[in-house]
């Protein structure tokens, strides 16, 4: 790999680190708010809000400057977001002050990958991105909840710092210094050779970003990974809710607890990850498919567990599968977007899709809870949900391979070159 990956690394580990640990701490300061639960669980879609609506104008935004800068404004707005919660700003709007930092950052993240890697090295690629993002989800949960926890938090109060009232104001006062830590990186992430694309008026962008969208949709590679990463990130991205909701139903466990089961379903994550970026290769990416409709099978099965010892195994495998899945599909995505349109375009169209999954699988859970659904209930549906839609995009594969086997083909064989870049 190139010495700027690894600064690429470093920055995305603590920017994510800083947004999990975030999150732990925004559950927390809802907590004497939100009698039905609904505002909590309301706190993933928030954070995938601007992902959705700002689709057509982030991708563009990344290609028209060098990607350490804009990942640099990025982690600014982020720092502005926190800030807003510890002045306080209801911790919903804030927190998708942060969603907005979060979707301008995420196309110059991975656009970047493609601009500095060749094709044979984006599985790998993924994979260490992936897992080390994975890595600082576990420690930002864990970081998170042991913020806001009973043993670290008195030592933050003793500061007396300027607004600092409670546990939770006191780790985002922690965690503005880590956004900044995630800010000196950006500052020496490298200025690739890829030319600058100029932004048009917001009327062209949207047009721009419906064709780009429709393209990678109509690509018979692209739309097969596109329909599996956005399936995978929109139960996903709900799943880290849902964990906490269900560790307090099942186990009884507080949010400092239930933050440390999220962790070691990353830990599973960062493992299938690694797996695939060593063993997988990007023509390969397909095969993982079967895998997904077992993921969703094995989701059901939290309902019959009731003991920590048989949850933490349980929950690592569980991780594996996805971390296994979403690395080569997600590598392979990237792949079919920036030779149809793009790094950054080919981003922010994933992005959207696979945001606007999570806000709205996740306004149905928070409108369910608000009308008393369980977390058992909602483990159930996203199981199913899961299971089934994996199966429809297998067979969606397999309907391709027999109508259009000439056309497949070619795009495989795409994926089999180096040029380089």
């Amino acid at each position: 790999m190139k010495k700027g990956f690894y600064t690429i690394m470093s920055a995305q580990f603590f920017s994510s680190l800083a947004d999990n640990a975030l999150f732990i701490a925004a559950v927390e300061l809802l907590r004497p708010l939100d009698a039905t639960g609904s505002q909590r669980a309301s706190l993933v879609p928030m954070f995938a809000l601007f992902y959705v609506l700002l689709a057509p104008f982030v991708g563009a935004f990344a290609d028209s400057r060098p990607k350490g800068q804009v990942m640099l404004i990025s982690n600014a707005i982020k720092v502005l977001g926190c800030l807003l919660m510890l002045a306080g700003l209801h911790p919903l709007l804030a927190f998708a002050v942060v969603g907005l930092g979060a979707a301008a950052y995420s196309p110059a993240k991975y656009g970047i990958l493609t601009e500095l890697l060749p094709p044979s090295q984006l599985v790998k690629a993924n994979g260490w991105i992936e897992g080390l993002t994975i890595a600082s989800i576990i420690l930002g949960v864990l970081v998170g909840g042991q913020l806001v926890g009973p043993h670290l938090s008195p030592y933050l109060l003793a500061l007396n710092l300027p607004g600092v009232h409670q546990p939770a104001e006191a780790a985002l006062a922690v965690l503005v210094l880590v956004y900044g830590v995630a800010a000196a990186f950006n500052l020496r992430i490298p200025r690739t050779d890829a030319p600058l694309q100029p932004m048009h008026n917001p009327f062209a962008l949207v047009q721009d970003f419906r064709q780009c969208n429709r393209r990678l949709w109509k690509d018979k590679l692209g739309q097969i990974s596109l329909a599996t990463t956005t399936l995978f990130w929109g139960v996903s991205g709900n799943l880290r809710y849902i964990v906490l909701a269900w560790a307090a139903a099942a186990l009884g466990y507080s949010v400092t607890q239930a933050s440390n089961l999220v962790g070691v379903v990353a830990v599973g994550t960062a493992i299938g990850a690694l797996v695939a970026s060593w063993s997988m290769q990007l023509d390969k990416a397909v095969k993982v498919i079967p895998l997904g409709i077992g993921m969703g099978l094995l989701i059901l099965l939290l309902n019959v567990i009731d003991n920590v010892w048989l949850a933490a195994p349980f929950l690592v495998l569980l991780g594996a599968l996805g971390g296994f899945l979403v690395v080569p599909m997600n590598a392979l995505l990237q792949h079919r977007g920036h030779n149809l349109m793009g790094a950054g375009r080919s981003i922010a169209v994933q992005n959207f899709n696979e945001q606007a999954c999570i806000l709205g699988l996740g306004l149905l859970y928070a409108s369910l809870t608000h009308f008393g659904l369980s977390a058992f209930a909602a483990i159930s549906a996203f199981g199913l949900v899961v299971a089934c839609i994996m199966e429809l995009i297998r067979r969606w594969h397999a309907s391709n391979l027999r109508w259009h086997p000439a056309e497949v083909e070619r795009l495989l064989q795409i994926a089999r070159s180096d040029p380089g870049h």
